[in-house]
């Protein structure tokens, strides 16, 4: 390895980060329709220089004429040209769309936003007031109003667009409902930004897509309701151009000619169907804007700097394990930074035997999530596995084809993580949801599932079984929506066990009875598990084997027991250290100072140095390696003999 800090550069022809403008051009549709529109939009707006005839001009040698070379649509009623009354028209009725979006769009967004995102007496009074709207015919509030005003139509359309506004409204607020209890949104909150600040931030970028589409439903209706509206003849006389007036003429003359009802016709659909298209494609670019689409997670990588090699080769790079269950060697994973990556896991290798609980521990930000992540190929979108593998029984999941690696999840590998109410659809009971999984993996009728699921939910000690299983998500306190996600982890019967820090959010109470609920499992059922967690009193309780993990490297591993009584790294000594049961009345914790280094800046000697009473000269002068002090214990630090001392010492 070198001495710079470790940035990776994709080959050519790895997929890159698409902006916006890309993603909605590799959709051709929604290109085809935006360029449509656009080209619509630009000929309407420039009628009087690109229309061959004055709108009104009669040409009465030539009356209900086909497509001519002088006039290349035809001609109505009168001799007037087609083509030229179109984009007359088009003015007209583009003009009506936008006035009628507009006003949408000012009311109906901020309004949702505010009955999601406020809730309580706000969420109910405008509720409340959107349902009295909607149940009001639209066509007859307009009639009132062209009574009032005869044939304006900037009035009707800007009225059709407030009739309109509490639907934008409930779609917009159905999906802030759902954003608000993001735990980002609540981290806004506590940290001091205003609501404003947070809705317009953090809020509404979530519930673009949703506001698309019903913005590009809405622009297609009110087109339809304008060529309506002006086909009755309310808000335009024979002689002005409407596209709506002009199917009106040509419906009483199809008997002489039915080509006349042609061109306005298809006009008018294909504009309503390219604001169909083009607000699913606006909405599925933004969704994808900035992210990695590549349907193969693994790439290909060279290191810019001189002399690096693949993660997986080099001095630390160990043979495969033959009695391992999964067998991790050089695993990294990169993360996209503009036009190069970053490391975000470096070179991490351990092993998982059968019935054996093994912790992987660390700080937030260490890489111990991300490298279960990668593992189950659930990596987030800007997150790429760049090199090594994960041997199971001899073969690679990281290069195993997706349908048979999809045979393995559940089955072989199961995961349950921190926020187990996330694992659960809301809109499903607990039982479904079970019989669901169960009947996937067991190929079973309904009444067999759900009596199996039942079986689950006692077997993971829920104590009334029947009732969880009728019960909602939402029902659920955190200790039984854990124990569900357990139960839907062990209905596929896996040989190993993925738990992300599984007793997190519970209380100590609930936090022992989940430990020794996994631990009677585990005898039960033979499955091995990787805990995932950095509570020491969890790894104390029920792990075999530890691996800490800082920044994206392992520092050291060995038994549980071996790391208690004779830690080999400083960092793995400072965790230790920091724990609370060892603070004294009245003195502060003894917390290890700074925080973790983030990826891209990684020191190039030892990552630990920076916080690090014993580091020197010769652990920032380039990388320390992963080294053996035992058939069972590895570390990565240049002085383990003082990181021994000074815990002997303090004894």
């Amino acid at each position: 390895m070198s001495a710079a800090i470790p940035r990776l550069r994709a080959r050519p022809g790895a997929a890159r980060r698409r902006s916006f403008a890309r993603q909605l051009m590799i959709r051709p549709a929604g290109t085809g329709a935006a360029a449509f529109l656009v080209l619509l939009v630009l000929a309407c707006a420039a009628a009087p220089l690109v229309s061959p005839y004055d709108p009104g001009a009669q040409h009465l040698a030539d009356l209900l004429s086909g497509p001519a070379p002088h006039h290349l649509l035809g001609t109505d009623t009168l001799g007037r040209d087609v083509l030229s009354r179109l984009l007359y028209g088009g003015r007209r009725s583009l003009l009506s769309v936008a006035e009628g979006l507009a006003v949408v769009l000012a009311l109906g967004v901020p309004l949702g936003l505010a009955a999601g995102y406020r809730g309580g007496g706000a969420d109910r009074a405008l509720s409340r007031g959107a349902e009295m709207v909607m149940a009001i015919p639209p066509i007859i509030i307009i009639l009132v109003v062209l009574a009032v005003v005869p044939g304006n139509e900037n009035a009707a359309m800007l009225v059709f667009g407030l009739l309109g506004a509490p639907a934008m409204l409930r779609v917009v607020r159905s999906a802030t409902l759902k954003v608000r209890e993001e735990p980002y949104v609540t981290a806004g909150r506590l940290s001091g930004l205003s609501p404003l600040h947070v809705v317009r931030g953090h809020v509404l970028p979530r519930v673009a897509g949703p506001v698309i589409v019903q913005g590009s439903i809405f622009a297609a209706y009110a087109l339809l309701f304008e060529t309506g509206l002006a086909y009755l003849g309310l808000t335009a006389d024979a002689n002005t151009p409407t596209w709506g007036g002009m199917v009106a003429e040509a419906s009483t003359r199809i008997e002489q000619q039915e080509w006349l009802l042609f061109p306005s016709g298809a006009l008018i659909a294909i504009t309503i169907l390219a604001f169909g298209l083009l607000g699913d494609a606006v909405r599925d670019a933004a969704a994808m804007e900035d992210t990695v689409p590549p349907p193969v997670r693994r790439r290909a990588f060279q290191r810019t700097a001189a002399g690096q090699g693949s993660p997986a080769s080099g001095p630390e790079a160990t043979p495969v394990a033959d009695a391992a269950l999964l067998s991790v060697r050089g695993l990294s994973v990169t993360r996209q930074e503009q036009a190069a990556q970053a490391l975000v896991v470096d070179s991490v290798s351990f092993d998982v035997f059968p019935g054996e609980t093994v912790g992987l521990v660390g700080e937030s930000g260490c890489g111990k999530t991300v490298s279960a992540l990668a593992v189950l190929r659930l990596l987030p979108g800007s997150l790429t596995v760049a090199g090594g593998q994960a041997q199971w029984a001899g073969r690679d999941l990281l290069q195993m084809p997706d349908r048979a690696f999809g045979h393995l999840r559940g089955s072989a590998l199961a995961y349950v993580s921190q926020e187990p109410q996330s694992s659960l659809d809301p809109t499903f009971t607990v039982g479904s949801q079970l019989a669901e999984v169960i009947r996937r993996h067991d190929q079973v009728p309904r009444p067999a599932a759900r009596a199996r699921a039942a079986d689950l939910l006692r077997q993971v000690e829920l104590p009334d079984p029947t009732r969880a299983a009728r019960a909602y998500p939402h029902e659920l306190s955190g200790g039984m929506a854990q124990r569900v996600a357990l139960a839907l982890a062990l209905a596929g019967r896996p040989q190993l066990l993925i738990a992300d820090e599984p007793t997190t959010a519970l209380d100590v109470t609930v936090q022992a009875e989940m430990l020794a609920l996994l631990r009677r499992l585990q005898r039960e059922t033979g499955m091995a598990i990787l805990l995932i967690t950095h509570d020491w009193g969890v790894v104390a309780d029920i792990c075999d084997r530890t691996i800490v993990m800082y920044a994206g490297q392992v520092v050291e591993r060995g038994g549980a027991q071996d790391l208690f009584d004779r830690p080999l790294h400083p960092y793995t000594l400072g965790l230790l250290r920091s724990h609370p049961s060892l603070a004294h009345p009245g003195q502060p914790i003894n917390a290890l100072p700074g925080r973790v280094v983030p990826p891209g800046a990684w020191p190039s000697g030892c990552r630990f140095a920076p916080r690090c009473g014993f580091a020197d000269d010769a652990c920032r002068a380039g990388p320390v390696l992963l080294t053996e002090h035992s058939a069972s214990r590895q570390a990565r630090c240049l002085h383990t003999d003082q990181v021994v001392l000074d815990e002997v010492s303090a004894r």
